[in-house]
């Protein structure tokens, strides 16, 4: 009871920061954006293979992807956190009793709140362009976007306690975030690539996260690209979680 409760002061704390200072949120969400009304009308006639697909059709490939690719940003978050450890923040938290770990998840939970807050403007602004997605298949596609936020954000953490340094951490991101991306079939579905980049693209789980997001906007939730998503995120999460969580709480001893 008193980590639920500890997590939960954390969250409240972190949240109520983040609303006295929504910038980062309007940031994160104009660049999907900018994708949203300025690339994926473009897919129309680059994935109609001859012919012009519609703007519902367009959308249901291009918006997960795009829903993912915001989630792989959440491993940025080391960036806020090696900013608190300037200001002692981090130190201050020493000397309270609350839970170490706590004052991590408590911080990724914010993480996915803000995330899912982007994932449902992007959601209805491409509802408003005419696509069309059922409820129960788009809070589960949310689901598997939460995994991925907490895993990326609990990552990013780590990292950010590892380095202390923003000059450390910004290439370390972007060698492994680009490659990531690529591999992912966000912009364009990986079937178009040719068969060896596909085998490739096998060893993403972020690549089956994109494919089972999709499947879910398509209303296919019985998919296997789906619970091959599922199947893999989880323990992935369970597993970096683990592994961030005793590096935070080594940290703030």
């Amino acid at each position: 009871m008193k980590f639920l409760r500890d997590t939960w002061l954390v969250f409240q704390r972190q949240m109520l920061l983040l609303l006295r200072n929504p910038v980062w949120v309007v940031v994160g969400i104009t660049q999907p954006l900018f994708y949203l009304l300025l690339f994926a009308p473009l897919m129309k006639k680059a994935l109609g293979q001859g012919a012009e697909l519609t703007d519902a059709q367009a959308y249901l490939i291009f918006v997960p992807g795009m829903l993912v690719m915001v989630a792989l940003f959440t491993a940025f978050s080391g960036f806020g956190l090696i900013a608190e450890l300037r200001a002692g923040v981090i130190e201050r938290n020493r000397v309270t009793p609350v839970s170490r770990v706590a004052l991590m998840l408590g911080r990724c939970l914010r993480d996915v709140v803000s995330l899912l807050f982007q994932a449902v403007l992007v959601t209805v602004l491409a509802v408003l362009f005419g696509m069309r997605v059922q409820l129960g298949n788009a809070l589960l596609a949310y689901l598997l976007i939460a995994l991925m936020a907490l895993l990326l954000s609990s990552l990013g953490y780590a990292l950010g306690l590892a380095l202390k340094s923003e000059d450390a951490l910004a290439p370390m991101l972007n060698t492994f975030i680009q490659p990531i991306m690529l591999l992912s079939g966000i912009l364009l579905p990986m079937t178009l690539a040719p068969a060896w980049l596909q085998r490739v693209a096998d060893f993403n789980p972020f690549s089956w996260a994109v494919k089972g997001v999709r499947e879910l906007f398509a209303g296919n939730p019985g998919s296997p690209d789906v619970w091959k998503a599922l199947v893999i995120l989880v323990p992935l999460t369970v597993f970096t979680l683990v592994i961030s969580s005793r590096a935070f709480a080594k940290s703030v001893r």
